[in-house]
């Protein structure tokens, strides 16, 4: 008996596709929220990168940024003398007189000044700014030490007011080791006043601590 010869079937099963107007929907969903995970993760880190690198150039003097101490040095003043020069600016927006009551002084290594800086508001309104700051030349930032400066916090001026702001600074006597600076003169501290756009409200009192206290 002849038998007739079979013919393989393809049992494999057919994968659905997928057929009308939402073809691909998933796809696009996704991608869309990738991309918005990662503008999302940029917004952040360019955020995140503006208080760490004021980090970084405070605990390493980068870029001329000095250095915060909390008290005097704890060896004497050296015998070696530097010059000091005092600048001063205001940015575009803010309507402040700012200058130093001294353009330049002499002071020996190791010893704490205390330096006044006189600020007017010449509009008629309160405004606030904030001082930014470094040293030059920029490889000195991180000898260069203050103890009290107005940088550290929002300064907000009633109409018309004018304030001294003390500076309380010394060059660190480490400074004498670093065969690098041997040849160093001159130091210049340059501050620059940016209006507070949002400023924080403060009693006008809150300014008292700015008054001459003398040298520390």
């Amino acid at each position: 008996m002849d038998q007739k010869p079979t013919i393989a079937q393809d049992v494999t099963p057919k994968l659905a596709t997928r057929r009308g107007p939402f073809k691909g929907l998933g796809r696009d969903a996704m991608v869309a929220s990738i991309c918005g995970l990662v503008v999302a993760l940029m917004v952040g880190a360019s955020y995140a990168a503006v208080p760490f690198y004021n980090w970084f150039c405070r605990a390493t003097g980068f870029n001329g940024t000095t250095q915060v101490a909390t008290s005097a040095p704890t060896t004497g003043p050296l015998a070696r003398k530097i010059a000091v020069r005092f600048d001063s600016n205001v940015a575009p927006g803010l309507p402040w007189k700012f200058e130093p009551e001294q353009t330049e002084i002499e002071v020996n290594v190791g010893q704490v000044v205390t330096v006044y800086y006189t600020v007017t508001n010449q509009a008629a309104r309160t405004t606030a700014g904030q001082a930014a700051y470094n040293v030059a030349p920029l490889t000195v930032g991180s000898y260069f030490q203050k103890i009290n400066c107005f940088c550290f916090t929002e300064q907000t001026m009633a109409p018309g007011e004018k304030r001294e702001m003390p500076v309380v600074f010394y060059v660190d006597p480490s400074l004498a080791d670093d065969h690098d600076n041997d040849g160093l003169g001159t130091i210049t501290l340059s501050y620059t006043f940016y209006p507070v756009r949002d400023p924080v409200v403060k009693p006008l009192a809150s300014g008292e601590n700015d008054r001459r206290k003398g040298n520390l």
